[in-house]
């Protein structure tokens, strides 16, 4: 009798439109066994039989949909990561921006960091602006992802030893406390940033922001769910912002408005309007 094949071809194909109609995350042959590799953890996890009780499970219940969508997702990250972004968001931007609303009155930056994982992303932002802003500016950052296990890590912004590599000495010194099992955020920089689920397949319904990160993400789209997630964000952008994408994406070839930018320290995107 021939064994049983764990994850046949029309279950990939039918897991995979799932994945694609929900969350615009695109699976190929290439990466089909991280797919597989995950399912056996789930059902490992809910002690559901076989792929195909697990898809009627997830397509009938919202809730393990999520924390499935939430398994899925790789969450590489680290503070500072690709520094030349940073050197960019302080040298270039931040005092473009600071030029561009002082006509207006207006002394607040948003900033949308958008595919946060477990927080490293916006508690760099935030110590960058704390260093970089005094009174009467101020900013506010919205952190979001589609992973609900992550959200609760960077809002609980305590990390091991491993995790603090990469921030500068004074940094840490002035906005982490030792505690035990590592160091936390401070509570009043925590205080500053939202942190929130979203599905990027989806309007965030933010309107206004001055910038975008959204970095090592849409790799994970094709073509088309790229595209739709790009313009979503020019949709919530200020007339004149802009836009982190990863050193590895691009958007070339692409139907959008935004225009490339590159300066001395690094590459991004501008909505000029």
């Amino acid at each position: 009798m021939p064994e049983e094949v764990f994850f046949s071809d029309a279950d990939f194909d039918a897991y995979r439109n799932l994945i694609y109609n929900e969350s615009g995350i695109h699976f190929t042959q290439t990466n089909r066994s991280i797919l597989e590799s995950r399912l056996r953890e789930k059902l490992r996890e809910t002690k559901i039989a076989s792929v195909k009780a697990y898809f009627d499970t997830i397509t009938g219940n919202k809730e393990e949909l999520k924390q499935f969508l939430d398994s899925i997702t790789t969450n590489l990250t680290r503070f500072f990561r690709n520094q030349p972004h940073f050197d960019a968001f302080e040298k270039f931007i931040v005092p473009e921006l600071q030029n561009i609303k002082r006509a207006s009155g207006n002394t607040t930056i948003k900033i949308w960091s958008a595919g946060c994982s477990t927080g490293e992303e916006p508690y760099t932002i935030a110590m960058l602006l704390e260093e970089l802003l005094a009174p009467p500016w101020k900013y506010e950052i919205i952190a979001s992802d589609i992973s609900l296990k992550c959200l609760m890590v960077a809002k609980e912004g305590l990390y091991n030893e491993n995790r603090i590599v990469g921030i500068p000495n004074a940094y840490l010194a002035k906005y982490l406390n030792k505690v035990e099992g590592g160091y936390r955020i401070r509570d009043d920089i925590r205080a500053k940033i939202r942190f929130d689920y979203h599905n990027l397949k989806n309007d965030s319904g933010l309107r206004g922001l001055d910038v975008v990160f959204c970095r090592n993400v849409l790799i994970y789209f094709d073509e088309a769910a790229q595209t739709a997630v790009v313009n979503r964000f020019w949709d919530s952008m200020a007339a004149k912002s802009f836009l982190f994408i990863g050193h590895s994406e691009s958007l070339f070839g692409m139907d959008t408005k935004f225009e490339f930018v590159k300066t001395q320290w690094a590459t991004f995107y501008r909505k000029f309007t």
